[in-house]
């Protein structure tokens, strides 16, 4: 099982150069960064974490795609993804093309996470109207699977999401990125990613023993191929018995959380992950 590892990077933290040598030199398979645009104060959403206060790294993010072009110039083999792009808070047409840019300088090394979001005020600054959020989600990927063809596509949908068949280089490798989308177990997520998603990526991995029955099902049904759907619990906090689980699952890979801190700390929380290596 290829071991990645995920991080807030901030710009009080460990650097992505710094970060991405260590983890190729030690041995991990991946650095995967989560995205929030903008924090508003004035916030009525509740943080996820029942019973704890919004961390401050949320309103201090690093840009993904920035912080991972650093990493990808640095590195030769790290895999690079986004854990999670929040797809709709993103003009698509731009975002097809960091995607594409990221991962031919990368060498096809990108895998790209994609999720809807928590912070209903951080998404309405973008203009997104929260109950269709998953919807708008679904035609910005088409549209920037369109413009990633091979030929000039057209894509025209519902929520005033079209493109023009359009010239669109570089790219990505393969004709597009490994994609999984984040989110809690249902069937409205499964539905999404068995239509056009890799897999899913679980936050913490809890339940997958249920749930992952449920997801190969409608994996299925949609005419996919059940050998490969991809689910990779992510930001997980290990212990042996816990990756010994996911492996049995059939999981390839799992995501590791580091802290939100500086080199010393994060060496020192790396030098820990080391034995969970292969």
């Amino acid at each position: 099982m290829r071991i990645s590892t995920t991080i807030f990077l901030t710009d009080e933290t460990i650097t992505p150069v710094r970060l991405a040598r260590e983890l190729e030199q030690r041995g991990f398979a991946g650095l995967y960064l989560p995205e929030h645009t903008h924090i508003p104060i004035e916030r009525t959403t509740p943080y996820p974490a029942a019973g704890t206060e919004l961390p401050p790294e949320y309103g201090r993010t690093l840009d993904p795609f920035v912080a991972l072009g650093q990493a990808a110039a640095v590195t030769e083999h790290l895999a690079l993804g986004t854990g999670v792009t929040l797809i709709t808070e993103h003009d698509p047409i731009g975002l097809a093309k960091q995607i594409a840019t990221l991962d031919h300088l990368s060498g096809g090394r990108f895998t790209l996470g994609v999720g809807f979001g928590w912070n209903k005020e951080e998404a309405a600054d973008h203009g997104v109207e929260w109950e269709t959020r998953r919807e708008l989600g679904r035609e910005r990927m088409a549209l920037m699977r369109a413009l990633w063809a091979a030929e000039p596509t057209a894509y025209e949908g519902g929520f005033g999401v079209s493109v023009r068949a359009s010239y669109a280089y570089p790219k990505p490798a393969g004709g597009a990125p490994r994609t999984l989308l984040g989110g809690a177990a249902g069937p409205r997520l499964f539905a999404q990613i068995a239509e056009y998603a890799d897999g899913w990526m679980p936050i913490g991995g809890r339940g997958l023993t249920q749930s992952m029955p449920v997801l190969r099902e409608a994996w299925e049904q949609a005419g996919r191929d059940p050998k490969t759907l991809q689910v990779v619990p992510y930001a997980v906090l290990p212990n042996p018995g816990k990756l010994a689980h996911y492996a049995e699952l059939g999981c390839e890979e799992v995501v590791l959380q580091l802290p939100p801190a500086g080199e010393g700390e994060v060496l020192g929380v790396l030098d820990e992950f080391a034995r969970y290596l292969p």
